[in-house]
C-alpha cells in the first residue's frame, strides 16, 4: 500500500510529473473519493490530450486552485519506487536535462501499467456430452489429467479443428477460467552453481556479504579475460535472490547476452527477463509489467534497463564497465556507470562493476578509496593467457589490395589445418571506408553530412554511417562523369572477407557485424555455428570484440589496429588498448594454447608495448600521468556543447554569443565555438563549445546561471554533454 498523501479533504492538491520534455511538475486536483500516493501513476489532462504522469508531492499551491484541472484516473499499477522517483530528479539535474525527459526513461511500456491481459484456459468439468465423437473423445482424454489448457493447446494436443473444442465449451464438458495472457516467469532455482577456484570463491564471497548488508557499496571485480568473473557476480545474483532482493546485471552489447541466458538457464533452471530497444512492444510489456510487479527476479539488459521500476532492488551488475556503449548520446545524455552508482546509493543496495580493462575513471576512484577492488589474476583451470606479438606493417611491403599480411596469413593457414578456429578483427563495418573518383579524385560524401560514404559491397550500397543516408552505388562519377572509375579505398570487413576467401579458399567464414545481423536470433545463430565447428574463421567489428567464448578459438589476427588512435580523442590510447585487450582474449580459452597477431604500423607505440608485454597497470598509470598534468579526466571535468541547425551563419552567431554570456569564473575555461568533427549531420550545421573545470567544481549550478535563460530560435538545437565521452 501506498502512503496517502493528503489527510485534509480541502488540501488534495497533487504534483504531477509528465514523461515530455517540461522543466517540473504541474498541479492537478484530486477528485472527491479518489486517494493518491506519491509515486501513483495518473491520469491528466494536458491541452486537449490525456497524459499519463506520476504523482511527484503535494501541489506547489502557484496556481489558484479554481484554475487548476482535476486528475481524470489512477492507473492500476504499483506506485514507482520511492529510489526511482529519486533518482530521476538526480540524473535530471546532473546532466542538465528536463526531468519529464527523465521520467519518460522509466515508462518505456504504457501498456504495462494497464490491468493484465486476460485469457480463457480450458479444464474437463467431467460432464459428458450427449453427442460423443472420436474427435471429442481425444479432447477429453488429452484434458483428463486436469491442467488448464487454452482452446489452441486443445486443438493441438487432440488433432481437432476449433469448433469441436468449443462444441464442448458449449456443451458444459469444459470450464474456462481466466488467466493472464502473458507467461510468468518462473522463480530461479538455487544452489546450482558451479565449482568456484579458490579466487573466485574469495572474491563471491565479498560480494554475497555485501549483498546480505543490504548497503551501498561499489566493488570493481577486476579479472582477466576468461577468469570466470560472471560466475563469480552470478553468486552474487544468487544471494540477492536468497535475500528475497531482485537483481539487474546490464551488458553493453545484446549480442554478449545469448551466452549469458545459457549459463543463467544452466544454473538457475530459467532465462531472467532480458529488457533491450529491439523488444516487441508485446515483449516491452511483458517484461516491464513483471518487473514492476516483482515478479520477475532477475533482468539482464542493455544501459536503459537501469531506469525499470524494479521496486525490490537489491545488486546491480555491470559487466565490461568500461565499454563506451554505456554512454547515451541522444536524448538523456547519460552514462549507465556512473548513473548506476548513483542508483546504488540511493537505493542502498551494492553495485559490482566487472571488466579484464577497467576504466580509468574506475581505478581512480579504486585509489582514492571510493570503489573496493577484488582480483581475479589469472585464467579458470587448465587455460592460459594468450601470447600477444606485433606484426610491424612497415616490414611487410604489401601490395595496395592486400591488408592481411603474410605473417598473419600463414598463422591462419596453419591454425586452420590443425583443426582449430581463427578470429579476424578490423572495428570498421562494409567493405571500405572511401569511395573515390580515379579520373578527377572526387570523394563520394554524404548529401546531409560531412562524412565519407561507406562501401557495403554486399548491399550494393553507399551508406553513411553516421547520419543513415544510404544510395546504390553509381556507375557514373557524379562529378566528371567517367565511367566506372568509382574506387574503393581501404579495408572493411567485407574487404577482409574477400581476400580471406583468395589467401584461403577451403575456410568457412562468416561475418560479425551490425549491418549483417540484425537482431538476436541472428547473433544466436552465429554463435551457434561457431561452438558446432562449422565454422573456421570468423571475421568481425567489436560485436565480437568481449563476452563470446569458442572452446576451438586459438588464433586472433587484428589488421589495423592503429585505426582507434587517429584523431586526438582524449581517450583514443585507452579505448585501443581496452578493445585489442578484449579481443585477445577471445583466443585460447580452454586447454588449447592462443596467440593473438596485432597488425600496426606503430608497434613501438605504448598501447602495443602494453599489449604485447601484458604492462596493463603501467600502461593506464602512464594515461593517468598525462591526464593529471592537463587536469583531463578523471583530474578534471569537461562538458560538451553543440548547437546545431539549418543556417550555419546562424548556428556560429548563436555559438559566439552563448560565451560571451558565460558567466566569469576564474577556474573555468571555455573553449570554442568551432565546428564540431561531424561539422554537418542529417542537414544540420553543428557547432562546437567545450567547458573545461576542476573536479569539485559546480557544474551543475554554473550551467544553470548561464543556460536557463537562453532562448533559442525554434530551428535550433542544444545538446550539453556532462561528462562527454565522444567528442564528435
Amino acid at each position: 500500500m501506498t502512503e496517502t498523501l493528503f489527510p485534509e479533504p480541502e488540501s488534495h492538491v497533487v504534483s504531477v510529473l509528465l514523461p515530455l520534455p517540461l522543466p517540473s511538475p504541474y498541479d492537478y486536483l484530486v477528485p472527491e473519493g479518489l486517494e493518491v500516493g506519491v509515486g501513483a501513476y495518473v491520469e491528466v489532462p494536458l491541452g486537449p490530450r490525456v497524459v499519463t504522469g506520476v504523482v511527484w508531492g503535494p501541489g506547489v499551491g502557484d496556481v489558484d486552485a479554481q484554475k487548476l484541472k482535476p486528475v481524470e484516473g489512477l492507473k492500476p499499477a504499483p506506485p514507482m519506487p520511492k529510489d526511482l522517483m529519486d533518482f530521476v530528479d538526480w540524473v535530471a539535474d546532473y546532466t542538465y536535462t528536463q526531468p519529464g525527459s527523465v521520467l519518460a526513461l522509466t515508462m518505456r511500456s504504457r501498456a504495462a501499467l494497464e490491468p493484465p491481459q486476460m485469457t480463457l484456459y480450458y479444464r474437463a468439468t467431467g460432464e459428458v456430452p450427449e453427442r460423443m465423437t472420436a474427435a471429442r473423445a481425444r479432447v477429453l482424454e488429452v484434458a483428463a489429467d486436469g491442467m488448464a489448457r487454452s482452446p489452441r493447446m486443445l486443438c493441438e494436443e487432440a488433432g481437432v479443428s476449433s469448433g469441436v473444442v468449443k462444441g464442448l465449451i458449449e456443451a458444459g464438458a469444459l470450464q474456462g477460467e481466466e488467466r493472464p495472457l502473458d507467461a510468468p516467469y518462473p522463480p530461479p532455482q538455487m544452489g546450482q552453481g558451479p565449482k568456484l577456484s579458490k579466487a573466485q570463491q574469495a572474491a563471491a564471497d565479498v560480494l554475497c556479504e555485501r549483498v546480505r548488508d543490504k548497503a551501498f557499496s561499489v566493488t570493481l571485480l577486476d579479472g582477466v579475460t576468461g577468469s570466470g568473473k560472471t560466475e563469480v557476480y552470478l553468486e552474487a545474483v544468487e544471494a540477492a535472490l536468497q535475500e528475497g532482493r531482485q537483481a539487474l546485471v546490464l551488458l553493453p552489447e545484446i549480442a554478449l547476452t545469448l551466452q549469458l541466458f545459457e549459463r543463467f538457464e544452466r544454473r538457475f533452471g530459467s532465462r531472467p527477463a532480458v529488457w533491450h530497444s529491439g523488444l516487441s512492444q508485446k515483449e516491452r510489456r511483458r517484461v516491464f509489467a513483471a518487473v514492476h510487479r516483482g515478479e520477475a527476479r532477475v533482468v539482464i539488459g542493455a544501459r536503459s534497463a537501469l531506469f525499470l521500476p524494479m521496486p525490490e532492488l537489491g545488486l546491480l551488475v555491470i559487466d565490461e564497465e568500461h565499454d563506451a556503449s554505456f554512454k547515451q548520446e541522444d536524448g538523456v545524455v547519460y552514462h549507465a556507470r556512473d548513473m548506476g552508482a548513483v542508483r546504488g546509493s540511493l537505493g542502498s543496495f551494492p553495485v559490482v562493476l566487472a571488466s579484464a580493462t577497467p576504466s580509468l575513471e574506475t581505478l581512480m576512484n579504486v585509489e582514492a578509496g571510493k570503489y573496493d577492488r577484488l582480483v581475479l589474476k589469472a585464467r579458470h583451470g587448465a587455460a592460459r593467457l594468450p601470447e600477444i606479438d606485433c606484426v610491424d606493417m612497415r616490414q611487410e611491403k604489401l601490395p595496395a589490395d592486400r591488408f592481411i599480411s603474410n605473417r598473419l596469413a600463414a598463422a591462419l593457414e596453419e591454425t586452420l589445418a590443425q583443426g582449430e578456429q581463427a578470429m579476424l578483427f578490423l572495428n570498421r563495418r562494409g567493405y571500405a571506408p572511401l569511395t573515390l573518383c580515379r579520373t578527377c579524385g572526387h570523394r563520394m560524401m554524404s548529401p546531409d553530412s560531412s562524412s565519407w560514404l561507406v562501401e557495403h559491397r554486399f548491399l550494393n550500397r553507399l551508406v553513411c554511417h553516421h547520419s543513415g543516408f544510404s544510395m546504390e552505388k553509381p556507375k557514373f562519377c557524379p562529378n566528371c562523369g567517367a565511367e566506372d572509375s568509382l574506387h574503393a579505398c581501404g579495408p572493411g570487413v567485407e574487404r577482409l572477407s574477400e581476400e580471406v576467401a583468395t589467401l584461403l579458399p577451403e575456410a568457412r567464414t562468416a561475418i560479425m557485424s551490425s549491418d549483417l545481423i540484425h537482431n538476436p536470433e541472428d547473433v544466436e545463430a552465429l554463435i551457434a555455428a561457431m561452438e558446432a565447428g562449422e565454422i573456421d574463421l570468423l571475421i568481425g567489428t567489436q560485436m565480437m570484440a568481449k563476452g563470446h567464448h569458442f572452446p576451438q578459438l586459438t588464433l586472433v589476427g587484428v589488421v589495423d589496429a592503429d585505426l582507434g588512435l587517429k584523431g586526438g580523442d582524449l581517450r583514443a590510447a585507452e579505448r585501443t588498448y581496452q578493445m585489442l585487450h578484449q579481443v585477445a582474449g577471445r583466443a585460447g580459452r580452454e586447454e588449447k594454447p592462443g596467440r593473438v597477431l596485432i597488425q600496426t604500423y606503430m608497434p613501438e607505440h605504448d598501447v602495443m608495448q602494453a599489449l604485447t608485454s601484458g604492462g596493463r597497470d603501467a600502461f593506464l598509470s602512464q594515461e593517468a600521468s598525462a591526464r593529471e598534468m592537463l587536469n583531463m579526466p578523471p583530474f578534471g571535468r569537461l562538458v560538451g556543447l553543440v548547437l546545431s541547425g539549418p543556417e550555419l551563419g546562424v548556428v556560429e552567431k548563436l555559438g559566439r554569443d552563448l560565451v560571451a554570456r558565460a558567466p566569469r569564473a576564474d577556474a573555468v575555461r571555455l573553449m570554442g565555438p568551432a565546428p564540431a568533427p561531424i561539422a554537418l549531420l542529417r542537414g544540420r550545421h553543428r557547432v562546437r563549445l567545450l567547458l573545461k573545470a576542476p573536479t569539485r567544481f559546480p557544474i551543475q549550478s554554473y550551467l544553470h546561471q548561464w543556460l536557463d535563460a537562453v532562448k533559442l530560435p525554434p530551428q535550433v538545437r542544444l545538446r550539453v554533454d556532462v561528462d562527454p565521452y565522444r567528442f564528435l
